[in-house]
């Protein structure tokens, strides 16, 4: 069982206002699972993320990957 707390992060893009969401990369070393929750209601659910699925998708997004049509 970890102490650590969640370190919230939002990225930088989301400056605009909108639809944005903060993540908690701290605990994936000793959990395994980076914690999602949107910006706009952090009291809200939180939504845990396997730290390789998490990646995946980091990844998928800086490479284009994703098709927005």
């Amino acid at each position: 069982m970890t102490t650590e707390s969640p370190l919230w992060y939002t990225s930088s893009y989301s400056e605009n206002g909108g639809q944005c969401v903060q993540v908690a990369t701290n605990l994936a070393a000793t959990t395994g699972t980076v914690p999602v929750r949107d910006s706009k209601v952090p009291s809200g659910p939180v939504l845990g993320l396997r730290a390789d699925v998490y990646a995946a998708f980091v990844t998928g997004i800086k490479g284009d990957g994703f098709d927005t049509v």
